[in-house]
């Protein structure tokens, strides 16, 4: 740990995220407290390795020991200010922490931090904030909802109107295929760049779902049509749960119904796994993902997003639904698919 933050009755310090006996006692609390994946340093490096964010984490030591922990990304990026985000590209995070009072002394340091730093915010993606930050809890739900015993059960548990839509995909020669070798990666990443670009928002670099697959629990599932993919969902898989984290289809997996057989592959895999819960991620309020979560049966959970800001200086503002970016969004959709693959990556490493 290197220069405690000066923190009455307490020690507060910048994890040395370079030492494996470090790293291992902060994984270590992390299991030990039911954090998510993006509290795990492992996470921080792999979003390190894939984009060039510096991974960065607040601990309190007490007796020797770790009594909670700040996962952070310090994000810098030509056209958004500099934060430090917990935790970057990820749907979760935020303080872990024995007690709500050391999550609010890790906010403060963090505060102090993003000065030495010249980071505008800190945001935090779940978890206890102090009372003078800026919460939000109406922007984005998360889905998430117990597995099926089996095939025919996890179809009764679908409302009728998206279990007849997922028949029709089962009904489709859909070759499924597993794995996180270089042509399920390959598949992933054409498939997901062609969805966002669809959608008006530049593709993340294949670089980070290298180093999420090279560092975690990971795996991708492919649909592929007469040999071609149509759709590619990049899972997460922590304690008991599946996570689809970054899927996409083309044009053609809405015809196919390619993406309703997708999640129902995964389903099934996931619990041939040794999987209990689906994870359906985070979606923004009101959005098409949003209303496709609930269509699936699952209910959605308010997500509690914090952010403080310096004084005299202006958030990020990464929202996609924001109307700052909608002209930019309905360019990005028109776009030729190459030069969006090209430009793409270097704007999605500010967007954590």
């Amino acid at each position: 740990m290197n220069a405690p933050f000066a923190l009455p009755g307490l020690a507060i310090a910048l994890a040395d995220l370079r030492d494996p006996n470090e790293v291992s006692r902060i994984e270590g609390f992390v299991a030990e407290m039911g954090g998510t994946p993006f509290h795990r340093p492992a996470w921080l490096h792999a979003v390190e390795r894939g984009t060039g964010q510096r991974a960065v984490g607040l601990a309190v030591i007490r007796h020797g020991s770790v009594t909670g922990w700040l996962p952070l990304t310090e994000v810098h990026s030509p056209l958004f200010p500099r934060a430090l985000v917990s935790s970057g590209f990820a749907v979760g995070g935020g303080p872990l922490c024995v007690d709500g009072s050391t999550a609010v002394d890790l906010c403060r340091a963090a505060t102090e931090l993003a000065a030495r730093r010249s980071c505008a915010s800190v945001e935090l993606r779940g978890g206890d904030a102090p009372a003078d930050w800026a919460v939000r809890t109406d922007s984005h739900a998360g889905f998430l909802a117990p597995l099926a015993a089996d095939d025919e059960s996890q179809l009764l548990a679908i409302p009728r109107k998206q279990r007849a839509e997922v028949r029709k995909g089962l009904e489709r020669d859909f070759t499924i295929e597993v794995g996180s070798g270089e042509r399920d990666r390959a598949a992933h990443h054409a498939v997901y760049a062609e969805s966002v670009r669809n959608l008006g928002t530049p593709v993340f670099p294949r670089s980070l779902f290298d180093a999420v697959l090279d560092t975690l629990d990971a795996d991708i599932l492919t649909l592929r049509l007469a040999g071609e993919p149509v759709a590619s969902v990049l899972s997460l898989y922590h304690e008991d749960a599946v996570m689809p984290y970054w899927g996409g289809g083309t044009f053609a997996a809405r015809a196919t119904r390619a993406n309703e057989r997708m999640y129902f592959e995964l389903m099934r895999h996931a619990r041939a796994r040794g999987c209990h819960t689906f994870d359906f991620g985070r979606s923004k309020t009101g959005s098409g993902a949003f209303a496709y979560k609930k269509n699936w049966g699952f209910e959605p959970q308010p997500l509690a997003y914090a952010t403080w800001t310096a004084c005299g200086a202006s958030a990020r503002d990464v929202d996609p639904n924001s109307a700052a970016h909608a002209a930019k969004i309905a360019l990005w959709k028109r776009m030729p698919l190459g030069l969006a693959n090209r430009l793409g990556p270097v704007i999605a490493r500010g967007l954590a």
